[in-house]
């Protein structure tokens, strides 16, 4: 069983979606949609049945389309393949123009799947998030540089006087933590995360690679407004003065189509626009 999610924003998605679905249909797939486009693409309705039969979210957007998928369907853990209707995207990396040639490998097995490690965090209140790309502490309102005390495990890493900090997945890697001067980690890593100061005020604070399994503790320590911690830029929620967020790898794992014809270091030499020829 597959389900469709057009990008009701784009005008194309929906006529996209329609020859999709008659084409999966047409090789012995069950295809659903949600219910309020469900009649419109001629799917079944998700809320006609168990959901957690669905094998595969099949995604029409960008990166963003799929961590709002993730998200909204926390509850399911599909493997999602990601069609992208924008700029190339590191996880929706099949272009209109291979659709077809795709979903055929699709129903012919001719794909693996990736599994993500992702990340789990807990506020002060217990109010608990997870994150496939990261989580950004950020100053928020305050218009100047806020001080935060970093430990890993027990140990304290460093006091960081930045904009903030965004510790990422190796998925996330490439996201705001490469904008921000962190490196770039294979997906496929299942051991690593990355901490990556931002606008750090000392030069010589640098973005740092930890194993997985290490909790990280983000402490709060000026006396000013609260900070804003975002989960994916989907979740958001403040970190107040003398709070500890804490962060370590989630129970829940990212399960993404890998596709014969798509490998990761292609489409990162185009997004990246590396010039490096082959001699």
């Amino acid at each position: 069983m597959i389900a469709i999610f057009p990008h009701t924003q784009k005008k194309e998605s929906k006529h996209l979606a329609i020859g999709i679905r008659e084409y999966l249909v047409s090789r012995g797939a069950t295809v659903v949609a949600e219910d309020d486009i469900a009649e419109s693409i001629g799917a079944t309705s998700l809320s006609k049945i168990n959901e957690t039969e669905i094998e595969f979210f099949l995604s029409m957007g960008g990166d963003g389309t799929i961590l709002g998928l993730v998200h909204k369907y926390a509850h399911l853990n599909p493997a999602i393949i990601g069609i992208n209707l924008g700029h190339l995207g590191f996880m929706a990396d099949v272009p209109v123009s291979e659709i077809y040639p795709s979903l055929q490998d699709l129903i012919q097995g001719h794909y693996t799947i990736d599994e993500r490690i992702t990340l789990h965090g807990e506020l002060p209140n217990k109010e608990e998030s997870f994150a496939v790309n990261d989580f950004v502490i950020h100053r928020g309102k305050n218009p100047s540089l806020v001080e935060m005390a970093i430990h890993v495990g027990s140990v304290h890493l460093n006091t960081f006087v930045a904009d903030g900090i965004i510790v990422s997945t190796p998925n996330g890697s490439t996201a705001y933590s490469l904008a921000a001067g962190g490196p770039i980690l294979t997906p496929n890593l299942t051991d690593a995360i990355v901490l990556t100061p931002i606008s750090p005020h000392t030069i010589s604070n640098r973005p740092i690679v930890l194993n997985a399994d290490d909790e990280i503790e983000v402490q709060y320590l000026s006396p000013n407004k609260p900070l804003e911690v975002s989960a994916d830029g989907i979740t958001h929620n403040e970190l107040h003065t003398g709070d500890v967020l804490k962060i370590n790898r989630s129970d829940k794992i990212f399960r993404l189509v890998n596709l014969a014809r798509h490998d990761y270091f292609s489409t990162l030499r185009t997004k990246l626009g590396w010039a490096g020829k082959l001699r």
